[in-house]
């Protein structure tokens, strides 16, 4: 009994358990330097992108295995229409932002209509988006480099070095604002947890046993601790990272909490079944490419502003990045399966590789080796499962 319970906790949990077990090798083959604290700051500053974008990818994929391959290039064209936009034109940065956000909206509605409403296929559609706006990026820059300047947009989106929130303690060498809102965050998510535990006793739902969750607890809490501690002791936390948190509530809420979040899982499950039930289908996928438009400008807004430019190249093979760390974060490639918590994981689990094999002086073309390999391994994890379950 004591091993069936063991056996149910670790599958439960599989993806914290690996993501913990790569950083203690990570963690002895860098002597401990991929812990340090400004490592730690640019693992979120590096891959905020990531998280932004595989938020988006998860809806998408929850349809029933869809992906967006244009992610990438409506990054980089928002982008570009964006850097034009303040440096060229003058165009005050708020005004800016306004538009980049309605440009890639605009975006995710054009292909998200003839994915829902003319059925043309996802991949078709989006591989054709893929082309096109990396074409119209060029066009924008006229294949050159925009530089940024306007200190405002770039601070407010995570670029430059004073992206960081200031403690408003004043503490020298140590931000303790950033420690609190850690502490914080684990008291708000041990409420959570005991109270989501009291209302599924009320309602005679199944629960995990109390053992199985107090460790859980216990090991997220006390990653968010050690986390928080080592942002604090660089300079706080980035503002990256603030609007990462936001995006990631906001979706986690909207699937979780929500019946538009169910419907997503439902058209995933059985798009029969759930259009039989009154669900609108067509509507559902139509939302999903929406909302992966809206959060492709904001990951263009926070790349121009951490690499302080625009490019043609930017934002290559970002919607790879964002479809592995859906995947790896235990996403099913059918559909109907995966969680906005799951998908951090898995975008913290491809930023951690990435980050110790660059610090262990890995060359780049073994990285994207063992990126593939762990990407295999995930979505070999996900079919042997669905087959051991049919």
């Amino acid at each position: 009994m004591n091993k069936a319970k063991v056996m149910s906790f670790i599958k439960v949990n599989t993806m914290i358990i690996a993501l913990i077990l790569v950083t203690g090798f990570f963690v002895w083959q860098t002597g401990g330097k991929i812990l340090l604290p400004q490592n730690v700051s640019n693992l979120i500053s590096q891959n905020a992108y990531v998280f932004i974008l595989a938020t988006g990818m998860l809806m998408c994929i929850l349809t029933g295995g869809n992906i967006d391959l244009a992610t990438g290039s409506v990054v980089c064209f928002v982008g570009a229409v964006g850097a034009t936009l303040m440096e060229n034109s003058n165009v005050n940065w708020v005004i800016s932002v306004i538009l980049m956000l309605i440009i890639g909206t605009g975006i995710g509605a054009w292909q998200g209509f003839w994915i829902a409403y003319v059925r043309v296929p996802p991949f078709i559609t989006t591989l054709a988006g893929m082309l096109i706006f990396r074409g119209l990026s060029n066009v924008v820059l006229q294949g050159l480099t925009v530089s940024l300047t306007n200190v405002k947009f770039i601070k407010m989106f995570g670029g430059g070095a004073n992206c960081y929130i200031p403690d408003i303690f004043g503490v020298k060498g140590f931000n303790l604002t950033c420690m609190l809102v850690g502490i914080t965050a684990c008291i708000i998510y041990l409420i959570i947890q005991i109270r989501g535990r009291i209302t599924k006793a009320k309602k005679g739902y199944d629960m995990t046993s109390l053992k199985n969750m107090i460790a859980k607890a216990v090991i997220i809490s006390a990653a968010i601790l050690a986390f928080s501690y080592q942002l604090a002791s660089f300079r706080g936390i980035p503002t990256a990272l603030v609007i990462v948190a936001i995006v990631v509530l906001v979706y986690g809420y909207i699937t979780a909490k929500t019946t538009l979040g169910r419907h997503f899982y439902a058209v995933g499950g059985n798009e029969k079944a759930a259009k039989l039930s009154g669900i609108n289908t067509n509507r559902i996928y139509f939302l999903a490419y929406v909302n992966m438009g809206f959060l492709a400008a904001l990951a263009g807004m926070m790349t121009i502003a951490r690499m302080t430019s625009a490019q043609p190249t930017y934002g290559q093979n970002y919607e790879l990045d964002a479809i592995g760390a859906c995947f790896i974060g235990g996403a099913s490639a059918y559909g109907g399966t995966g969680k906005v918590s799951g998908v951090i994981i898995g975008a913290l689990l491809m930023g951690v590789i990435n980050l110790g094999m660059s610090i262990m002086g890995v060359d780049a073309n073994y990285q994207k080796v063992v990126k593939g390999l762990v990407l295999l391994a995930a979505v070999i994890f996900d079919v042997i499962s669905k087959k051991k379950n049919a």
